[in-house]
């Protein structure tokens, strides 16, 4: 659907911004226009918006699709996928040192966790 679309938008933003500001410095240095340098001190802030619009389309979407075909099985575990995503973005920006490139490639890379989270949970719920 295109809300899935669009949370699939607010989490790209969100780990490319991340993966932005591991050389924003560079980026500032040789003129390119990055979402780290565009939000500046507020990247966190940025973050935080990413990660709840995001959860909040992913689970509009969860339910969009599963409570009109009326199986409470696969709608609670499309939504548990929503749910262990958004816990394991929390802790994302839990471990986040903006300012330290190695923690934000950790973080970046977390994400690659991240989308097989929900993926897994949604395949269970195509199952039952």
């Amino acid at each position: 659907t295109v809300v899935l679309f669009a949370a699939g938008i607010a989490w790209t933003l969100y780990y490319d911004t991340i993966y932005a500001l591991q050389d924003r410095e560079d980026d500032a240095l040789i003129g390119v226009k990055s979402t780290a340098l565009l939000f500046g001190d507020r990247a966190r802030s940025w973050l935080w918006g990413f990660i709840a619009a995001t959860v909040a389309l992913m689970g509009t979407a969860v339910i969009m699709v599963q409570a009109p075909q009326g199986k409470v099985a696969a709608l609670l575990l499309g939504l548990a996928g929503v749910w262990a995503f958004g816990w394991h973005m929390v802790w994302q920006m839990r471990s986040l040192h903006v300012d330290d490139p190695a923690s934000c490639r950790q973080a970046f890379l977390a994400n690659r966790n991240a989308g097989l989270i929900p993926a897994l949970f949604l395949a269970a719920a195509a199952l039952v």
